[in-house]
């Protein structure tokens, strides 16, 4: 192995997946209907096309008052109309007097004149008046226009995953169809011969492919379509034709033959294929032999040539290594602003003993909220225990430099 070979800490991993989705182009465009825009990447920017709300609007149902007119408590106000949600400003009283109040609905437009709107709660009509029981100030459940957003002012960024408030602003100012990222092909190649198809009955010393429909999920996740590769055998040849295959696409993502055993082949095929690697291991578990570099003049992208990941054979290993590696670079390429690793914190329940030297991903259960959130690790039996991890919602994150972190101690947890 060459020195250009290296095993990297986490943050220094991390740190040279981060550089290259800074520099990636982004993709090619294309125009859908709103209805199924949502997890797209919006690729031009949602302006407001008016002020929004467009008029002052009232919070509440109640009376549209001057919060200085009377200032005594009770005070008894003449009521002069009614303004609905929707109501044309024709009907909505010009100015309001002095002693005069108007009956208005959640959502109504507030009159001139009015600066406040007190709750039907504190009120009691008797006729043509209005009694006031308590004081209120100015600005209450009033917003004012143009508070959310000034006409010609951004309401959703280019490179912005669309979710459901997203669609909701869009709706809001008329647009039905939204310019959005094209979805990168990330192509999955499983290697091994003791991996078969999971419409196959292995033998005692095979294993289905589980690999790659878990990283199916991970990578429409991230925004990417994911493109299904025949399972490569330990054999160079074959496994070279489906690795050239899958560089074809934007991205490639191979699990299994990224260690150290004289089976293990993909370092080898992608050296014959001139690749070049930007690290081949972090000091992490699980997940120690990922390998991320990049082999040029293949697949759509020219200039950038095509980015791959060798994940480890492990189902969790494969899992984690994803999410801390490849999820950048599948976001990127679906033009996708770049994103910091986020971690969030809670107490733990039950004390941690490790083994010091590598950062760990160890699958966890959250619960609890708030203050009173509390993570406790889940039982496993390492790196290929997939039914342990079916059960965690959550990674704590554990320093390399602790070797005991004790019961009630805040620690580190990136949520699944």
């Amino acid at each position: 192995m060459s020195e250009a070979f290296q095993v990297l800490s986490f943050e220094d991993a991390r740190h040279i997946v981060e550089e290259h989705t800074a520099k990636l182009a982004p993709p090619e465009t294309e125009i859908v209907d709103l209805l199924v825009a949502d997890r797209r990447v919006l690729a031009k920017a949602i302006m407001s096309d008016r002020d929004l709300p467009p008029f002052p609007r009232s919070t509440r149902d109640g009376y549209a008052l001057r919060s200085t007119d009377p200032a005594a408590v009770p005070r008894f106000l003449e009521v002069i109309g009614e303004i609905k949600a929707g109501e044309s400003l024709e009907n909505i009283p010009k100015h309001l007097g002095n002693g005069q109040a108007v009956s208005i609905m959640t959502g109504a437009p507030v009159p001139a004149g009015a600066d406040a709107v007190v709750m039907v709660e504190y009120t009691s009509q008797q006729g043509g008046r209005v009694e006031i029981t308590r004081s209120i100030a100015a600005g209450e459940n009033i917003v004012p226009a143009g508070a959310e957003a000034k006409q010609g002012s951004v309401l959703v960024e280019r490179g912005v995953r669309l979710n459901e408030a997203a669609i909701a602003l869009a709706a809001s100012v008329g647009k039905f169809r939204l310019e959005v990222y094209k979805r990168p092909c990330v192509a999955m190649l499983a290697t091994g011969d003791e991996i078969v198809s999971v419409d196959t009955t292995p033998g005692p010393t095979q294993i289905r492919n589980s690999n790659s429909y878990s990283l199916a999920v991970q990578i429409r996740n991230a925004g990417g379509e994911p493109v299904l590769l025949p399972i490569a055998p330990d054999e160079p040849r074959r496994l070279r034709e489906l690795m050239e295959e899958g560089l074809n696409s934007d991205a490639l993502l191979m699990t299994g033959g990224v260690s150290m055993g004289r089976y293990d082949l993909v370092e080898q095929v992608l050296e014959e294929l001139k690749a070049e690697f930007f690290f081949t291991g972090a000091k992490i578990q699980p997940g120690r032999p990922v390998v991320f570099g990049r082999c040029r003049g293949m697949g759509g992208r020219e200039t950038e040539g095509t980015y791959f990941f060798g994940l480890p054979g492990n189902p969790v290993s494969t899992m984690v290594t994803f999410e801390l590696f490849a999820r950048p670079i599948v976001e990127a390429l679906g033009g996708m602003s770049p994103q910091k690793l986020r971690f969030v914190y809670a107490k733990l329940k039950s004390e941690i003993r490790v083994k010091m030297g590598l950062k760990r991903f160890l699958p966890a259960i959250l619960s609890g909220e708030l203050e009173g959130s509390r993570v406790e690790l889940v039982s496993w039996q390492g790196s290929g225990d997939v039914a342990a991890t079916a059960r965690a919602n959550c990674y704590v994150v554990v320093p390399p430099d602790r070797e005991l972190i004790p019961a009630g101690e805040f620690v580190a947890i990136i949520p699944r």
